[in-house]
């Protein structure tokens, strides 16, 4: 669904940017892409470290689409995506999540570009919503920009760095906003990014009991799940009737 979307407000003529972390399994050379010096060239600080942002691009010919990848050589060189080749989640997922975020905000930023919708996938970015809706919270590009969260059962087991609710109030977000990151779990990353957006869609027939759950709770509109052959019609008035309000 994270290319299903866009495409379809794509061909209803919106205009679309895709963000992705730059996982060293890309092939830049066959998928053409190519570091965009104007955008490029600063720091992030994660967890007191000055990290190099690199933003590259490529494009999607046939649905003129450009997608832009968030890269650093620390962070996202390593040929594997999330995990190693035993399986178990790298030790700095979290920092990789907490650069991934500001990387695309910072990047939206450099690009002057005040979207109306941003739709996030996938537990990598799932400190997005957090981050725009706190740290960034007095940044005037965003400030009509509506955000939307998918929900999936394609989660993780285990938790990530224990220290993860440290590194995010580092950057001066309060604890209260950020509990659910004491245990750091795919579905407590889920609940932090489900609680700071505007509207939640359930992008899996089923998900984690504990996510039914916690969407129960929420006063944020929930879009449940809809199945490929029907789901781009209800995801275009969702946006409409529930999103863009």
């Amino acid at each position: 669904m994270s290319f299903e979307a866009p495409r379809m407000v794509n061909s209803k003529g919106g205009q679309i940017r895709i963000f992705m972390p730059r996982y060293g399994n890309i092939n830049e050379r066959r998928h053409q892409l190519h570091e965009v010096i104007r955008l490029s060239g600063m720091n992030l600080v994660i967890n007191d470290l000055d990290m190099p942002l690199i933003i590259k691009v490529a494009s999607i010919p046939k649905e003129r689409m450009q997608v832009y990848f968030i890269d650093n050589e620390d962070y996202f060189k390593r040929k594997a995506t999330l995990t190693d080749e035993e399986g178990k989640l790298f030790p700095d997922n979290d920092e990789r999540a907490i650069f991934f975020a500001k990387g695309v905000i910072e990047t939206v930023k450099k690009l002057n570009w005040s979207p109306d919708v941003i739709h996030v996938h996938g537990w990598l970015a799932s400190l997005l919503p957090l981050y725009l809706k706190h740290y960034y919270a007095n940044e005037p590009l965003f400030g009509h920009s509506k955000i939307v969260t998918s929900v999936y059962n394609s989660g993780f087991d285990g938790a990530l760095d224990k220290n993860m609710m440290a590194k995010v109030k580092f950057d001066g977000i309060g604890e209260e906003k950020i509990s659910d990151l004491a245990k750091p779990t795919y579905s407590n990353l889920m609940k932090v990014a489900v609680d700071n957006s505007d509207a939640v869609i359930v992008g899996s027939e089923e998900i984690p009991a504990e996510l039914v759950e916690h969407l129960k709770t929420i006063n944020q509109p929930v879009l449940e799940y809809k199945k490929p052959d029907e789901f781009a019609e209800a995801y275009e008035a969702f946006y409409k009737t529930e999103v863009l309000v």
